[in-house]
Formats: structure tokens, sequence, C-alpha cells
């Protein structure tokens, strides 16, 4: 099932379609055991989903994260084992027929969420499974449809970005609704970029996450693709209460969707091909407590409340998330406090710090954001951040911009 965007010829001469995308798979039927399908995805390690037919039609899909961490979990073996497999199946994958466009299966892709382009999507002819496709493999082929010329490779990444921008429009959504006083800025360097964010309201909280994954343009946005979609993974997984334990676990997604782990592809033993990764900064506030838990990667979070004379910073770990070096069981810690009513808070990726200007041409540094901050101390969160991002602008005068930017200013 593995697939090489590399080796894709796509027709030259007729639309693209999902068919292009498809890849022989194995699949299983509905009554099969889950043990049946533990001893399938333990024989095939490049199998990453599973396709449930009935009556040689598709009716789900099993994604190898999602079972394999489920049936490692104490005494899931004896309950589920001898259990049918749809006890893990997702049951509304996204199921499109061979014939379907490419420009029609992307947003057919991007409607249903993370999951189609996590976890893949089956195809069929007739009614009958055909194969499955990938997000990886979606995202290669709009970026590189038309790759020959240059105006349409800029065609390609301008489509990209239109993908990269509904994904993370849910999460605006559910921040506007959930957060009167706020404001993210979220600014690529280029066409796409390689700063992600995710917000979720829940009944008794909200969860968020600023990323900076390695790179900015095209391979920047391959990362938060694979960055975000691992984080919701682990949401439906652990939840959004213990952010150290979802950055514990994005991380070993990430390594291990990118062969990083133990520094090592378990496949041939030579030296991964990537060493990728993000810093990210991940919280859990509980509206009923006013207590915000955070854990980070790189990325600190800022506090000003109304009666402190200086900026509060709270540390991150200092270990990135997914890289080679980053060990598979390193233990973020979580950092918790109670947000006194009317407090400032903010994170930014370091973008905003490391970005070059001034009459010395020198980064903006972390004490001109404090400074800024304290000026601004009684105003909402956006004018905050537009006071904040306009001297940011001045500072940055005939520079070129070094790095994607994304900053969150709030007040909870």
């Amino acid at each position: 099932m593995e697939f090489n965007a590399s080796r894709l010829h796509l027709p030259r001469f007729r639309q693209s379609v999902a068919a292009d995308l498809c890849v022989d798979t194995v699949s299983v039927a509905s009554d099969a055991s889950n043990f049946a399908v533990l001893e399938l995805f333990t024989e095939r390690r490049d199998l990453m989903s599973l396709p449930v037919i009935e009556h040689e039609r598709p009716i789900g899909l099993i994604s190898r994260n999602i079972f394999m961490s489920q049936m490692s979990k104490p005494f899931y073996h004896e309950v589920y084992g001898k259990k049918s497999c749809i006890a893990f199946m997702d049951k509304e994958p996204l199921i499109v027929d061979a014939a379907m466009s490419i420009e029609d299966l992307t947003f057919r892709a991007v409607e249903s969420g993370e999951k189609a382009l996590a976890d893949g999507f089956i195809i069929t002819r007739d009614g009958a499974l055909d194969g499955v496709g990938f997000g990886l493999q979606l995202m290669n082929v709009v970026a590189n449809m038309q790759a020959e010329k240059n105006r349409q490779i800029m065609h390609s990444i301008d489509y990209a970005s239109v993908i990269q921008r509904a994904l993370l429009r849910t999460s605006r959504a559910a921040l506007s609704a959930a957060l009167a006083d706020a404001e993210l800025i979220w600014q690529p360097r280029d066409v796409v970029g390689g700063d992600f964010y995710y917000f979720a309201s829940y009944p008794d909280g909200w969860f968020a996450a600023i990323a900076d994954c390695t790179g900015h343009g095209v391979p920047g946005a391959f990362m938060t693709l694979i960055s975000s979609s691992t984080l919701a993974q682990a949401l439906q997984q652990l939840g959004p209460r213990d952010p150290a334990a979802l950055i514990g676990e994005v991380s070993r997604g990430v390594k291990t969707m990118l062969g990083q782990t133990d520094g090592r592809r378990p496949a041939d033993h030579q030296q991964p091909e990537s060493n990728d990764g993000m810093d990210a900064a991940f919280l859990w506030f509980d509206a009923a407590s006013r207590q915000l838990t955070f854990a980070g990667a790189k990325l600190s979070l800022l506090m000003l409340t109304p009666d402190a004379d200086a900026v509060q910073a709270i540390d991150s770990e200092r270990m990135g998330v997914g890289y080679v070096d980053t060990p598979p069981d390193f233990i973020w810690t979580n950092k918790t406090i109670t947000v006194a009513p009317g407090s400032l808070l903010f994170i930014t990726t370091d973008g905003l710090v490391d970005q070059i200007g001034g009459h010395k041409d020198i980064a903006y540094g972390k004490r001109r954001i404090r400074d800024q901050l304290l000026a601004q101390r009684a105003a909402p969160a956006a004018q905050v951040s537009a006071a904040l991002l306009a001297d940011f602008q001045q500072w940055q005068g005939a520079q070129p911009r070094r790095d994607d930017l994304t900053f969150f200013c709030f007040r909870p």
C-alpha cells in the first residue's frame, strides 16, 4: 500500500480522477474478528487503513493507529478480540467513485474533515471496493497537478493554500464562538505556511494549540497536514484535558509517520530521510474553575495579570515534537494556573521573535513583545494584537519576512 508520489504519472489528455490515486489493498468482511484485523496489521506494517466490506461493498474503514492504540489497552484483547471488527471501524468514512475528478475529491476530503486526510478514503467502482487513497497523495497531486509550467505550479500552490485555509476555518469559527476577547494572527511567509493552529470548544471548556512546523511554503504545509491530523487523532483517543499527554502522543505519531522512530527506519535500518517536527503550545481551559493547563515544546506562555507590574513567562520544555532526537518516551509536563479575570495571555511562534529589522538589523526579540503587552494591557485583545503587529511591521521595514508568523492573544 506504499504510495510514491514522485512515480505518479497522471494522464496528460484527460481530467485526473480518483482512480489515478487508487492503491490496491486487502479488506476484511464485517464479521471478521478483531484478532483477524490485529493479525493483518501485525503482518502488514505498510497497511495504514483497512476497508471493511459487506456483500462486496465497503461499509467502513479501520485506522491502524486508532485500532492498535485501542487493542494495546489492558484487557481489550480479552474483551474485544473475538468480537466483530466493526467495533473499532469508522462507520462514516469518505467513499468516492473511481471516476470522481481530483477537484471534486479535494472538496469532499476537506468537507469530511481531518480523518479523510489522515486515515485515507475508500475508492469504489460500480459500488464495489476498488482500493484506497491517502491524504498525502491528494495534497501532492493538487500541488503538482500541472507542474510542467511555472504558472501551473503556482496555480497548484494557490489551490493548496485554499485547502490549508479551509482546514483552519473550523478552528477559527470555534474560537470566535468560545472567546469574545481574543485575536489570532496567522500570516504564512509564502502562499502556504508551516504554522498552524487548532481550537475546539467543549461543554466544560476549550482546547487550543499553536504550532510551528519545520519549514515554510509547501514543505511546511505538508508538515502542518501531518501534525494537525495527528493531533486530531490524539484528541479522539485522549480527550482535550491533558495537554502534556497530547504533545507526547502527537510526537510519537509524527515520528512513526515520518520513519523517525529511534533515529532509524525499521524497514531497512538506514538513517531516516527526514528530521522534522514542530514547536508547540497546547492549552486546556476549564471554564468552571478558570484554571488553564499549559504544556509547551519550545513555545512559552506569557501572562499579564491586572495587578502585575511585569509580564510573567510560563516556560515550556526545551524538547521539540517529533524530531529524530526526541525520545519516544519523553514526557512533557503540565503547568496549571488559575487565571484572574482580566488577565491577558499571549503565545507566539518564533516568526515574531526572530524577525530581523530596526536600524541595527537585529531580531525583534521578546522584550519588545513584553513592552507592547504592557503598553496595551487595558485594551481588548484585538487592539493589543493590532498594535503589536503594527510595531512589528514598522520594525521589519524593508527586510524580507524570515518565517511564518502566528500569535494568539486572549483574555479567558
